[in-house]
């Protein structure tokens, strides 16, 4: 995803932020933890927190579908805390999208806003895999 696209998604989620009553923020990540866009988090670092937590949830959720649902996909990953919910969904190949809420948001209306965020623009949540650069080992932590 270029810069230019990662801003274009600010206001999506800038605009679930604000339609739904109680909710902080919200963050698109790669599956494998990069913030892409935020909405609602004070400052990249806690972006970067954030989606680093978001993606180790989605990748537990994903290995319990494997092993005890018959390779079953994650619909949704949700995290009560005391005073919020954290939710956690897939949001095209290689995305996700991580939404913090207060613990008086309404759980199902959050849920189904953030499917119909996701449904509505998928092609444009995707991220590429990374490829591996040229002469680097497979193996980073084996010396030659």
């Amino acid at each position: 995803m270029h810069a230019g696209q990662s801003k274009n998604l600010d206001w999506l989620l800038a605009g679930l932020v604000q339609r739904v009553p109680f909710t902080r923020s919200a963050l698109l990540l790669s599956s494998d933890g990069l913030a892409k866009a935020f909405d609602g988090l004070e400052t990249v670092a806690e972006a970067e927190h954030l989606a680093a937590l978001a993606s180790g949830l989605h990748s537990l959720a994903r290995s319990a579908g494997m092993q005890f649902a018959q390779g079953a996909d994650v619909r949704q990953v949700v995290v009560e805390l005391d005073s919020a919910l954290l939710f956690v969904c897939a949001a095209g190949s290689g995305a996700c999208l991580a939404v913090l809420a207060d613990r008086d948001a309404d759980a199902a209306v959050l849920g189904y806003e953030m499917a119909m965020l996701v449904k509505s623009v998928r092609p444009y949540l995707a991220t590429p895999v990374r490829q591996q650069a040229a002469g680097a080992s497979m193996n980073p932590g084996r010396r030659a």
